[in-house]
């Protein structure tokens, strides 16, 4: 993985009036953490974020943040990205400081490779069920994607974890287990069945209840005494 150049500003202002001015001059907030120092607080443009990590929205992007007063760049890997939830725009990013003979674990996207005999063949639809999944490695050997095959996918049949085609040196930490992809049948199948389903049969009451008994006991007891008078 390339290690990619950001620019970064450090900042000292902290409470939710601070970051909101930093916000409002057109700065996003940022925290690096670890590396055996204190945490220090960042500000980084978002044109800057968007510009060093080519699209990645998760995690696990390697870049070089130097400081004032640093003499080498100080490398990181890209924690978190937080947006706002309304704007979705960027409010917050996390770096990890790293060091490059040190595994550490993140998440990388999965991309589907191929495409799915149960989709081409049989019209169902692909799902995918995970879109990113957690890896232990060097930082050096980070992977931008894990692909999986879903060529010989029927309908109903899953790939899981174990299927998915890793790097050398890149080993998962998720469950070998845990489903990735299926195909489903096709929607239209679904309706139709539903549809020509036959409906449930109402309840025939072939017995009187008990109650119902002694009513009925009673009133012909009734209408026999009348006949006898």
């Amino acid at each position: 993985m390339n290690i990619r150049e950001l620019s970064v500003e450090p900042r000292e202002a902290v409470g939710k009036g601070a970051v909101g001015r930093l916000r409002r001059e057109g700065l996003v907030p940022a925290i690096l953490y670890g590396g055996g120092s204190e945490p220090v607080r960042l500000a980084v443009k978002p044109t800057d974020v968007h510009r060093a990590l080519h699209g990645h929205d998760a995690g696990g992007v390697l870049v070089n943040i130097r400081l004032p007063g640093d003499a080498e760049p100080r490398t990181a890997v890209v924690r978190e990205l937080q947006y706002d939830p309304v704007r979705d725009t960027l409010i917050h990013i996390d770096f990890q400081a790293v060091r490059m003979d040190e595994e550490i674990s993140v998440e990388v996207p999965i991309h589907v490779v191929g495409e799915a005999a149960g989709v081409k063949e049989q019209s169902g639809v692909l799902a995918l069920l995970m879109r990113a999944v957690e890896v232990s490695c060097l930082p050096s050997l980070i992977p931008e994607r894990i692909d999986v095959d879903v060529s010989a996918l029927r309908i109903y049949d899953v790939a899981t974890v174990a299927d998915l085609q890793l790097p050398e040196g890149v080993r998962v930490t998720t469950p070998a287990s845990q489903p990735v992809a299926t195909v489903a049948p096709p929607m239209a199948e679904e309706v139709v069945a539903a549809a020509v389903a036959p409906a449930a049969e109402p309840e025939v009451v072939t017995e009187r209840k008990p109650k119902e008994e002694e009513e009925a006991k009673g009133k012909d007891a009734k209408e026999e005494g009348k006949a006898k008078k």
